[in-house]
């Protein structure tokens, strides 16, 4: 049986604005993403590659990886842009006062 419980990530003061940040949560490696007002998480590993997302470059809602340049679409985790192929995990992500909070099962 699978429980999803939310995870205290870090402070909402801690996120960059229209950028990309690594974090590891529950033993995961999470890339969070602020677009506008909004927070998005997927796995920070490329699909493709094996390249840290965190360290590619964020356009809108997509991610760029470093290693070969295929893209995700941060909201869903789907590929965009070839070589990728296989989706990302994505999470969901709440922000309550000054935290954000990331449903791991």
């Amino acid at each position: 049986m699978s429980t999803t419980a939310w995870v205290d990530v870090l402070s909402a003061d801690d996120l960059p604005t229209d950028d990309v940040l690594g974090v590891v949560v529950a033993g995961r490696d999470i890339a969070l993403y602020t677009v506008g007002d909004a927070v998005y998480a997927t796995d920070n590993i490329c699909t493709h590659g094996q390249a840290r997302l965190c360290d590619g470059f964020l356009d809108g809602h997509e991610i760029e990886c470093p290693l070969h340049q295929g893209k995700f679409d941060v909201r869903d985790g789907r590929p965009t842009c070839a070589p990728v192929t296989a989706a990302l995990r994505s999470y969901p992500v709440k922000v309550d006062g000054q935290r954000v909070y990331l449903q791991i099962d």
